[in-house]
């Protein structure tokens, strides 16, 4: 079995670690209990998430044990780190809410069961903590000047910290002692900009238990472009089905640039990086069906495999594109094409027999039966105006006919409105 620390080195996990070598050792010698903190400042997670949540599935996949750590009392002050501005102060009540649903998302990723993984939130112990005591106690081994010098800190001292931002780090600090204490947890793990904050755990651990505690961080997830990752132009890629949908999610990772492929192939899916190394090999079809490969493999880990089959097949119908070819990624679930599932999942479907497409079936007609358009008036206009298209081709008359003649490899007749409107006619009594 591999090491957990080289694993993670090699699938792009690891921006820096707290001496790496001995932490390498650690994870090859002994069961690790590591941490990763989630903010519940959104009732949601999204794609921004994935890379702590991947990591954390990979240490447990190697024998070690993840523990989740809602922030259910940091959450309260708002975490500075990467901010420029103060953040929005929310209620117990919705910050509560708001964990509710992270951890119903978290377990979709990590096996919670039988002390596999641990889900924990802070404001167990913090929300109790007693100030005086805890200023006496935790913040005295705190330096003000090493604190202000820290990244997390610095983009905000132009425009002002305030006190409560101020003790976030004495506060995530603490987390880490405390798991050290009553969770032997021996590891932290977090984005790039936690740098600060995790090496003031560990430091804090050492002064008050004299023991050795680790920080590993990952690195700051941009696209190619430079762009923040899980940003588009209609906002966020949420992990939640009811703010993205499968389609929508499925839609985002197919449409990854060429050179992020490969990187992301190894980030959020569990392919082996002996499939992926591929990557950089392929060129035009065969790239395309590279990412239809991510698309599905991180749309079946999110949201379960029927939805990422439903979310492949009908963006495979919508595009006609032709299957991935099992060659490429053996290890791969993506299935053969079922056009029974078209309509679900983002695209609208119309049955129709071989008789009446036989004889043919003027499109306004199809195009109102399908509800793609609200009557039959609007249908002929959309069309006359050139937004109408079967199979990609532009319709040139409101009553031209559809005809069986139309139907594709895949045995459905692809119908489209404007750019990104799509619907599918399926063959009743196809065979």
């Amino acid at each position: 079995m591999k090491n957990a620390y080289d694993i993670l080195v090699e699938r792009g996990f690891v921006a820096q670690a707290t001496d790496a070598e001995s932490l390498r050792e650690r994870l090859e010698n002994n069961q690790v209990r590591c941490y990763v903190g989630f903010d519940p400042s959104a009732a949601s997670l999204h794609v921004g998430s994935l890379v702590p949540i991947m990591a954390m599935a990979h240490m447990q996949r190697q024998g070690h044990v993840p523990i989740a750590l809602i922030g259910g009392g940091t959450g309260l002050i708002g975490d500075p780190s990467g901010k420029t501005e103060m953040r929005q102060l929310l209620t117990s009540e919705q910050i509560d809410d708001n964990a509710r649903g992270l951890q119903e998302q978290l377990f979709r990723y990590v096996d919670f069961q039988n002390g596999k993984a641990i889900l924990l939130n802070n404001a167990d112990w913090l929300t109790k903590l007693n100030y005086i005591e805890f200023l006496r106690d935790i913040g005295r081994h705190f330096s003000v000047n090493k604190m202000l010098a820290a990244e997390c800190y610095k983009m905000r001292l132009e425009k002002g910290l305030n006190l409560i931002e101020f003790n976030y780090m004495l506060l995530q600090a603490y987390d880490f002692l405390y798991l050290f204490e009553h969770q032997d947890c021996q590891l932290q793990m977090g984005g790039s900009d936690q740098w600060g904050n995790i090496l003031a755990g560990a430091d804090l651990i050492r002064r008050v238990k004299g023991k050795v505690a680790y920080g590993l961080t990952f690195p700051l997830l941009v696209t190619s472009r430079g762009h923040k990752m899980g940003k588009t132009e209609k906002g966020a890629i949420w992990l939640d089905p009811a703010l993205t949908t499968p389609y929508e999610y499925y839609q985002y990772w197919i449409n990854t640039d060429d050179a992020d492929v490969g990187r992301f192939l190894a980030l959020f899916t569990f392919l082996p990086m002996e499939e992926i190394g591929v990557v950089s090999r392929l060129a035009d079809a065969e790239l395309n069906m590279a990412k239809a490969v991510l698309a599905f493999e991180i749309t079946k880990i999110t949201h379960g495999e029927a939805a990422a089959i439903a979310a492949w097949t009908a963006s495979t119908a919508a595009f006609n594109v032709r299957p991935v070819d099992a060659g490429i990624f053996p290890a791969s679930t993506i299935p053969r094409f079922h056009p029974e599932s078209a309509a679900v999942h983002g695209i609208k479907s119309l049955e129709k027999t071989r008789v009446e497409l036989t004889t043919g079936i003027p499109a306004f007609e199809l195009f109102y039966e399908a509800a793609v358009c609200i009557s039959r008036g609007e249908a002929r206009r959309v069309i006359a105006q050139g937004g109408g298209y079967v199979n990609d081709r532009q319709i040139d008359n409101f009553d031209d006919k559809i005809t069986i003649d139309a139907v594709n490899e895949q045995g459905l007749i692809m119908l489209r409105k404007g750019r990104k409107t799509f619907f599918t006619v399926t063959i009743k009594d196809a065979k």
